[in-house]
């Protein structure tokens, strides 16, 4: 079995975490190309002009709009916004876990495959740049460091990981880094661990399947 084919068939019957009601929404697309042998993963860094979030690396997306029909069409609004990508080269496959931005904004992210060699065009009022990193990448290298973070008081450690493409350094962490765990967890069992037995029980992160 592809790892494409694996991962496909493992999101659509996964069950992932959702939280409570209340919160701003947002709606993210991890987007993945459709390399046989060699997946990436789609990221932007933010413009260094933008009041919130500049120059971080985040997956495409941006707050609900009255007018979205739901937070996938939200997550496919702002990912043509911001990239070029039409919501019809997107095939979702499925959600992740809701995540908390530090703003208090309720995230959830969804992972669509998108063609290999797919044109990109980066909306520059809100972007740097827009790279791909080989999902054998997070694999295969080990973190730059593990930034503490605490969730409802629950502490976590996430990864950050340094990546150059074009000459360009980027760091990805913080929310970002804890979406992509969660994927290459389940995708390709890479076993990252952000939380200790003990925080695990606490937080209850393991969803239902």
């Amino acid at each position: 079995m592809s790892l494409i084919n694996q991962f496909t068939s493992r999101l659509q019957a996964y069950k992932p975490r959702k939280l409570g009601e209340g919160l701003p929404q947002a709606g993210v697309l991890v987007p993945v190309t459709r390399n046989a042998s060699t997946p990436e993963v789609i990221l932007t860094r933010r413009s260094a002009a933008l009041s919130t979030h500049s120059g971080q690396v985040a997956f495409p997306g941006g707050k609900f709009d009255e007018e979205d029909l739901s937070l996938e069409t939200t997550a496919l609004r702002e990912t043509h916004e911001e990239v070029g990508i039409p919501p019809e080269a997107v095939e979702l496959i499925g959600p992740l876990s809701q995540v908390v931005s530090l703003h208090g904004i309720q995230v959830t992210p969804y992972v669509g495959l998108v063609p290999e060699n797919i044109p990109i065009q980066p909306n520059l009022d809100e972007l740097d740049s827009v790279f791909k990193v080989p999902l054998e990448y997070f694999i295969d290298t080990k973190p730059s460091r593990l930034d503490r973070m605490t969730y409802k008081g629950i502490a976590l450690q996430v990864p950050s990981y340094h990546y150059i493409h074009n000459n360009e350094q980027y760091e990805i962490w913080g929310l970002t880094a804890i979406v992509l765990v969660e994927f290459l967890n389940l995708a390709m069992d890479a076993n990252i661990t952000i939380f200790d037995d003990y925080q695990r029980s606490r937080f209850d992160v393991q969803p239902e399947r």
